[in-house]
């Protein structure tokens, strides 16, 4: 009789265990984000699937001299309208002909400087170095710095490099830009005039360390679903 109840009591126990919700086994396993990752998700990247359209004039003031463009980009379509002075041109960037190749070289620079740490994420054949600690040359700051490396094929610079610093919440601060990769820095600019749209923050000013030269952002509107 003791054995019996022995049995059954070992039988009901190993029920009850096998019954048990298991949550550190249900628990999904988080993925470290990339560092790339993290300094989008510090911009609101997480948002930009939202966004249907992106409006914003490109300004770039040297000396007495002022040029600007602005674009109309529908991400979704990828439909985007160059509005200049002399021209307006619409074009899908996946049928991008002589007409527009020019016009399309425009949008990917300026794009580039609005959305730094999106591109980050967007652009394929690039190599991103792991972060180190290093003192910034614009502001002399004790930041995070990585290094962006473009193939040196495909691409409208390639072989181009990017000294990016950045803080400790992973907004960026300044960068170094390299041409061809080579060690002297092609230009030095820092990231100043944070503005946030619909969760999404970029840099509205970047100025250098020295010279009369400022490029700006005006009139930017992102529209979401």
């Amino acid at each position: 009789m003791k054995t019996y109840f022995l049995a059954l009591t070992v039988v009901l126990s190993t029920i009850s265990c096998k019954n048990k919700p298991n949550n550190e086994a249900r628990k999904p396993i988080e993925k470290e984000l990339t560092i790339a990752e993290k300094i989008g998700k510090a911009h609101g990247f997480d948002n930009w699937k939202n966004v249907k359209e992106l409006a914003f004039t490109f300004n770039v003031d040297r000396d007495s001299s002022h040029f600007e463009r602005t674009w109309i980009w529908k991400p979704k379509t990828n439909h985007v309208t160059s509005i200049s002075k002399n021209d307006t041109i619409s074009f899908y960037r996946k049928d991008v002909d002589s007409l527009s190749l020019r016009a399309d070289q425009g949008f990917i620079n300026d794009k580039f400087w609005l959305l730094p740490a999106f591109q980050l994420l967007w652009d394929k054949g690039v190599t991103v170095s792991e972060p180190i600690k290093a003192v910034s040359n614009f502001s002399k700051d004790s930041l995070n710095k990585i290094t962006l490396t473009y193939n040196k094929e495909g691409g409208y610079t390639p072989g181009d490099a990017y000294d990016i610093y950045f803080d400790e919440n992973f907004i960026l601060k300044e960068w170094i830009f390299r041409k061809e990769n080579q060690e002297k820095p092609s230009m030095l600019t820092a990231f100043s005039n944070y503005k946030t749209i619909n969760n999404i923050s970029f840099p509205t000013k970047n100025t250098k360390t020295n010279g009369n030269w400022a490029l700006h952002f005006t009139d930017v509107k992102i529209k979401t679903e």
